[in-house]
């Protein structure tokens, strides 16, 4: 999905800069083509030659060269990308942003662009609450920039909140879920089938949520059936985004991979894809993670025989990504994976999370479900339940993706 696609990627002066540079490789490792415009703030932080020597291109900085500008340089800088990407953006020039300003090359190039722009704010916490980066904010979602992040976390000023930028997989995955420009080449969002024009997200694998540095907890998931149901959506047109735990199998053909760790880590790329058309939720992330994890590897004292390890209930995917709004897609499918009483908790699980349908399984020792094949479904949706004969997971996958189909044509009509 990112094949041939042109980002020009703004660095500001904030230091989450260094997170450029990895999502310089990653847009590159799939096939993207990036241009770098620094702000003179941003080269405390990042240096051109790091910049350009990842892009394999020139980095743009001075409005005022004599060489650049004497064919109007930035106007062509704007004109020639699919996607402008403010990464790190920070509180200075979202302000610049949301009044219009041009003084130096990247604002400028902002305010002569006819490309969508993708942002991702970057700021100490009371910066971000402030009222004034909060109107300056509005002011650019009305005006249509997308945003992704900011998440929370601990900040390199020593405070705590949101204002940390987004991490790379998550802006990765917000550039992967964003529509071409008009005319810029193949449609990103198209493809033959009843699911041109429409846009999926699916999660699929295991999440891992670290104890130390070398042990996590984590389930049996193996990812085959999200895996399965991502390369099903996309050979009917859809344009897919997988978000994806540790797993041992191929990433589908065709479909924008992005591959997470733990269950934050997973939500924050979610809702970096959003909208899309349709969700399906089918990665088993973990409930629970590790309140305080250990900066270090864990040693057995000498005579322990116990460990205990406080948990923290973890973010509901599933609940989030359904939840009313403007983002909320047309529909969204969960899984539920049980091991008794399965239909029981299904029926109350799809009412408590808001979802549209829910996939349940039974993922007892004795079915094989987990790691396998094979899976025997039981789809719940509003009218009722339908139940499916033992099928692979492939032909779960297919059958669900039909379905799919018909329900966002139907709900076209």
């Amino acid at each position: 999905m990112l094949e041939d696609r042109r980002v020009l990627l703004i660095v500001a002066g904030g230091i989450a800069a260094y997170k450029t540079l990895d999502l310089i490789r990653r847009l590159r490792e799939r096939g993207a083509r990036v241009r770098c415009v620094m702000t003179a703030a941003a080269r405390q932080f990042v240096t051109p030659l790091s910049l350009s020597a990842l892009t394999g291109d020139k980095v743009y900085d001075d409005l005022f060269s004599l060489t650049d500008e004497a064919e109007m340089g930035h106007i062509q800088l704007s004109r020639d990308a699919d996607l402008l990407v403010v990464a790190p953006a920070t509180a200075n020039i979202l302000a610049r942003m949301a009044h219009g300003l041009a003084d130096d090359l990247a604002t400028t190039v902002l305010l002569a662009t006819d490309a969508p722009v993708l942002v991702a704010p970057a700021m100490n916490v009371r910066m971000w609450d402030h009222p004034a980066t909060r109107a300056n904010m509005a002011v650019l979602r009305d005006r249509g920039v997308a945003v992704v992040g900011p998440d929370e976390g601990d900040m390199a000023c020593g405070e705590y909140g949101p204002g940390r930028m987004a991490e790379p997989q998550a802006i990765l995955a917000a550039i992967a879920g964003h529509p071409r420009k008009a005319g810029a080449g193949p449609d990103a969002v198209s493809g033959p089938g009843p699911l041109a024009g429409r846009r999926a997200l699916v999660t699929s694998g295991p999440t891992h949520e670290a104890i130390d540095p070398v042990r996590y907890i984590a389930n049996h998931s193996s990812g085959k059936q999200g895996h399965a149901i991502a390369a099903a959506l996309a050979r009917l047109g859809a344009a897919v985004t997988l978000v994806s735990g540790p797993v041992r199998v191929p990433d589908p053909p065709g479909v924008t991979v992005v591959a997470v760790d733990s269950a934050r880590a997973m939500l924050a790329a979610c809702q970096a894809v959003l909208p899309v058309d349709v969700a399906v939720c089918a990665a088993a992330v973990a409930d629970w993670g590790v309140a305080d994890r250990a900066p270090q590897k864990l040693k057995k004292a000498p005579g322990q025989e116990t460990l205990t390890l406080t948990l923290t209930r973890n973010p509901d995917i599933l609940a989030t990504v359904a939840a009313p709004g403007p983002a909320r897609p047309r529909l969204v499918v969960g899984f539920a994976a049980e091991t008794e009483h399965l239909l029981e908790h299904a029926r109350e699980k799809r009412a408590r999370k808001g979802c549209d349908w829910i996939v349940a399984n039974d993922v007892g020792a004795a079915t094989g479900t987990f790691g396998g094949d094979r899976n025997t479904v039981h789809v719940i949706g509003t009218e009722g339940v339908e139940a499916w004969p033992p099928l692979t997971k492939a032909a779960v996958a297919e059958r669900l993706a039909a379905r799919i189909a018909e329900a966002l044509a139907e709900d076209a009509s």
